[in-house]
């Protein structure tokens, strides 16, 4: 199923999205900053006034998300075969994983744990076989971080921190990346009202800022002429880890894996942000179809690549 992309660089699937209510979304933003306006430039001196919906780092919370159940705290059942690093407490209950820690194998909680009576630091140092004073292996780096996580290998991890700073902090890019962009953007500015029908009379210690009383509030949402969700996998760096024919063909299965199921889903970002497909295409490579969700589940099904030391691996946060 993955045999296409084989001599390909990589896989670029676009997807146009529309709003399920109304015409009307809500883009990210943060206090101070508001929402992410750009001119996204058309030709020598032409401009299109456009905005960041949903960022690279969002969206790569959106796809790692995917292949997790939050209400059993462990990978959904298509991932269940594959090596993570799994943090408890000293209790034995469940805080948080290397699927779920934005540094995902660097995570904070993480690399401040003990693993197999060890610090994780050095556990660390130890699995991925990294020595002061000496050039990185990147091949043995790749083939550790796999038999950790090897989901890592597909969004990234940066060992940054000063307890490794003298084995050369490895780093490895996203070889999976989504952004969603809104093209041809017009503001939406209206208003609302907040309630107090018990007693709109405020006083001492009964405001606004202690929520009570009727408080008038702006919002400015937008619409647009077309509104894009890109994907890339760069297959070219999968490729370039040097691992067996099995496992690359695994990691190249899941990424698909991935963007299929995103795409197959409501993509309800916000509360004001409920978008769904209304067409999709392959830009690269020419003529290759995006499986099913269902086959590639199978496909990874079929790989077996268990680690001796069983999963998850498990670390304790004191």
């Amino acid at each position: 199923m993955t045999e296409e992309l084989n001599g390909k660089p990589r896989l670029i699937v676009m997807a146009e999205l529309e709003p399920v209510t109304g015409s009307a979304f809500q883009p990210t933003g943060f206090p101070d900053l508001g929402a992410a306006e750009f001119e996204r430039p058309l030709g020598d001196t032409a401009a299109q006034q456009s905005l960041l919906v949903e960022s690279v780092q969002s969206m790569a919370n959106h796809l790692e998300g995917i292949g997790w159940d939050m209400n059993e705290d462990r990978p959904v059942e298509v991932l269940s075969g594959l090596p993570y690093v799994e943090v408890r407490d000293t209790d034995g209950r469940f805080l948080t994983s290397s699927r779920l820690e934005p540094h995902r194998l660097a995570g904070a909680y993480i690399k401040t744990a003990t693993v197999e009576g060890k610090k994780a630091g050095e556990w660390m140092i130890e699995r991925l076989g990294v020595e002061k004073g000496k050039p990185l292996d990147w091949r043995s780096i790749y083939e550790a971080i796999f038999r950790l996580d090897p989901l890592c290998l597909l969004h990234g991890v940066f060992f940054s921190d000063p307890q490794w700073k003298d084995y050369g902090n490895p780093k490895i890019r996203r070889a999976l990346t989504a952004v969603i962009e809104a093209h041809d953007v017009r503001p939406v500015v209206y208003g609302g009202v907040k309630r107090d029908d018990v007693n709109p009379t405020v006083g001492e210690g009964r405001g606004a800022k202690e929520g009570f009383g009727f408080v008038p509030f702006g919002r400015t949402e937008y619409t647009a002429r077309e509104i894009q969700l890109i994907v890339t996998m760069d297959v070219e760096q999968i490729r370039g880890y040097g691992l067996p024919p099995a496992e690359t063909a695994l990691l190249e299965a899941i990424g698909l894996w991935e963007i299929r199921s995103l795409l197959d889903r409501p993509l309800r970002l916000r509360t004001a942000c409920d978008l769904e497909v209304r067409s999709l295409q392959v830009r690269q490579p020419e003529g290759f179809d995006l499986p099913s969700a269902e086959a590639l589940a199978e496909q990874i099904a079929r790989t077996d690549l268990r680690v001796d030391e069983g999963i998850p691996h498990k670390a304790i946060f004191k």
